[in-house]
């Protein structure tokens, strides 16, 4: 059989579900993702449980949140005059900011009051600990 190693470009479908059954995204409806291990596009719990299983093999893994997308961050959790964000933005927007450095962040409008909006800019699964089912489908090369 052909099994998966640290630098293997593979093809996998998953299915990642929250600590309640949530699924929050899984890639059965679509094509298969192909990811290149060790490169670290994916979370490091996700990555490392598909390294060592064979075509055809399916495994459960649990990302603890500190192997995810880590604990949520209040720093990246903010106030704004509600003048300074476009007119209509509602709870539940989705913004895009530059920092002083000039990099993009995604901001989430999570509360608006009288006068100020609150906009958390972590990622929306930190904090969370996270379930895959990972069927390795292909090893490419």
């Amino acid at each position: 059989m052909t099994v998966a190693n640290t630098d293997s470009t593979v093809k996998v479908h998953y299915t990642g579900t929250l600590a309640d059954g949530t699924v929050f995204d899984s890639s059965r409806e679509r094509d298969p993702l192909e990811i290149t291990l060790g490169e670290g596009s994916l979370i490091a719990g996700f990555e490392n449980a598909v390294v060592g299983m064979e075509v055809g093999q399916t495994r459960e893994v649990e990302v603890p949140a500190d192997d995810a997308y880590g604990p949520r961050n209040p720093e990246l959790v903010y106030e704004l005059p509600l003048e300074r964000l476009p007119d209509g933005v509602a709870v539940g927007a989705q913004l895009q900011a530059n920092t002083e450095s000039g990099a993009t962040i995604n901001l989430v409008v999570v509360e608006m009051g009288d006068e100020n909006a609150t906009l958390d800019a972590n990622h929306p699964l930190a904090g969370c600990d996270l379930k895959f089912e990972i069927e390795l489908v292909e090893v490419v090369s």
